[in-house]
């Protein structure tokens, strides 16, 4: 598998300008734990996450001055994570994974061949990658065959340690190739058999 086959997106991300309150309610209203962050040419210079916003809500004494001073991060920039560790999205997930403990990072910003940012890869997108089941596989499956299918039961799919078999009949080899490919590009497939079935008549 791939960092594209489990990657969030659209990407949530965040302006550098932006104040820490600003992307704590976004972060927060769309249930998201961390973000990349981006300068005002919508270049990536950042990673934010729920962390770094937390903890510039903390005071923090400036040593600089002749007596303390509590200060306080305003903005995104504050507090943000500057050295961001990107991937492409035909990473395989194990390098993804490699990456996180390498680095201690919780998310992986997935970005394309001009760096612009397509999607994340956060720790619980590998973990529902590695422990989907069987039946969790084959409920995909068949859902996106049925519903290529306009809705009925035209194909059979059966799962097994995430090889997939596919039964039932084609209009042509050109269907039953997209069966093929919609089938591969569920999570947790590892293998799609050669659709069986006869040409419709």
């Amino acid at each position: 598998m791939l960092a594209t086959d489990v990657m969030s997106r659209p990407v949530l991300t965040v302006r550098d300008d932006e104040t820490v309150e600003q992307a704590a309610a976004m972060l927060s209203h769309k249930n998201v734990t961390a973000a990349p962050v981006l300068d005002a040419e919508g270049e990536l210079v950042g990673i934010v996450s729920e962390r770094d916003l937390l903890r510039a809500r903390v005071e923090r004494w400036h040593e600089n001055e002749d007596e303390p001073v509590a200060v306080t991060a305003k903005l995104v920039a504050d507090v943000m994570t500057r050295n961001v560790v990107t991937l492409p999205g035909d990473a395989e997930l194990s390098a993804v994974a490699e990456a996180m403990l390498r680095y201690n990072v919780h998310s992986v910003p997935i970005v394309d061949s001009q760096t612009e940012v397509t999607g994340i890869v956060c720790r619980h997108d590998l973990l529902r990658a590695y422990v989907r089941t069987d039946d969790t596989v084959l409920w995909d499956v068949q859902h996106r065959l049925d519903q290529y299918a306009g809705g009925r039961r035209a194909w059979t799919a059966t799962v097994h340690d995430g090889v997939v078999e596919i039964d039932g009949s084609y209009v042509d080899d050109v269907e039953r190739n997209v069966v093929e490919v919609l089938a591969r590009t569920v999570s947790g497939v590892s293998r799609v058999m050669r659709p069986s079935g006869n040409f419709e008549p």
